[in-house]
């Protein structure tokens, strides 16, 4: 679990270690990115549904306040509130360079998977990775093992156009 500081809603600083003492599910995205605003309110349901068995952390890499403010205001999600990395410290931590990348911690802080890209977080392939490792009842069946799981955005095949004399 990275130890950096970003910002909580109100604008303290906070550490993902902070979370420590059930599943956190973290979720780095941006205003401007189509596929993190996209699966926001997938997020928020899987918030809703886990309830106390999971935090669902959502933590913006925009670099000003106002502007998620802004953008969370039009918004009106039931339990996701709007984290900040001003300086984009989790996104370096995590190493993928992407967004959205989220990232599934135990009870401990022990990274259990990682997702790349978008995704349906009340969808059947979300759903089983979900039960697969948090189970029914929250926690962690695979804690030993650190199953990573990485969700690549699917590449568009290209026609090759045969070369013009």
């Amino acid at each position: 679990m990275p130890d950096v500081t970003f910002e909580a809603p109100d604008g303290t600083p906070v550490k993902l270690s902070d979370f420590r003492g059930k599943p956190l599910l973290v979720n780095l995205w941006a205003t401007w990115c189509g596929p993190c605003v996209a699966e926001m309110p997938t997020l928020d349901a899987l918030a809703v549904q886990r309830g106390p068995a999971l935090k669902v952390l959502v933590v913006s890499q925009d670099g000003e306040r106002a502007k998620v403010d802004a953008w969370w205001a039009k918004q009106s999600y039931r339990l996701l509130e709007p984290y900040l990395d001003r300086k984009s410290d989790l996104g370096f931590a995590f190493g993928t360079g992407m967004v959205p990348t989220t990232v599934l911690y135990d009870a401990d802080g022990r990274e259990v998977w990682r997702v790349i890209g978008g995704m349906d977080w009340n969808g059947p392939r979300a759903n089983t990775l979900l039960a697969e490792t948090l189970g029914s009842a929250g926690r962690s069946s695979r804690l030993d093992s650190c199953r990573r799981f990485v969700a690549m955005p699917r590449r568009q095949a290209h026609r090759r156009h045969p070369a013009r004399v």
